[in-house]
């Protein structure tokens, strides 16, 4: 199978989780996008390094890295490669002098450790084709935005609508980057597929 390269392009507070974060990652040279819920402490690992702060004593993700550095061992790539019942399944793919090992991770923390090690993400086709997020044009996108705006359904609501108009509210609430939404929405129509 054949890899597809992710970046990361926001990092936003959950309102419908309380203490989580969307972590959306896009794919390199392409439009879609790949929102993944994380913890706060992850999110706050991540967002330190996107930032290029310092902080006072070293986080785990930076003491994990440094241990794997000590030892002669290169973080080559992080995939994600699985996605089962909403859940993400990554990996951290390292060199040691030549021998690839690969370790099992939350897909939160091998990101958290990949960029901190500059290394790439990548994923594959058939998880992006269920859990992306594909974004149209942007004329598009406001002619969807104006008519959905003024009836948006909320919560079970979602279930009563169309797959057209769920499809428009997907559009309208990746536009105004409401990425919590978004998932919802994404969600129900993973359920219908």
């Amino acid at each position: 199978m054949e890899k597809i390269e992710l970046k990361i392009i926001g990092l936003s507070y959950s309102q419908t989780q309380s203490g989580a974060y969307a972590l959306v990652l896009a794919e390199k040279t392409g439009s879609r996008r790949l929102p993944i819920i994380i913890g706060g402490f992850e999110a706050q690992s991540i967002a330190i390094e996107l930032e290029k702060m310092k902080p006072s004593r070293p986080l785990t993700h930076d003491l994990f890295k440094t241990f794997v550095e000590s030892f002669n061992v290169q973080i080559k790539e992080v995939v994600i490669y699985n996605l089962v019942e909403g859940v993400f399944y990554a990996k951290i793919v390292c060199d040691k002098q030549g021998e690839i090992i690969e370790i099992d991770s939350r897909t939160s923390d091998a990101i958290a450790i990949g960029i901190r090690a500059s290394s790439p993400v990548y994923t594959f086709e058939h998880i992006l084709s269920s859990a992306g997020i594909q974004l149209e044009d942007e004329a598009e996108g406001e002619t969807a935005i104006e008519s959905v705006e003024a009836e948006e359904p909320k919560g079970n609501e979602l279930a009563a609508s169309t797959k057209e108009e769920l499809e428009r509210l997907l559009q309208d609430a990746l536009e105004h980057e409401e990425y919590e939404r978004a998932s919802e929405i994404r969600d129900e129509l993973n359920k219908r597929n």
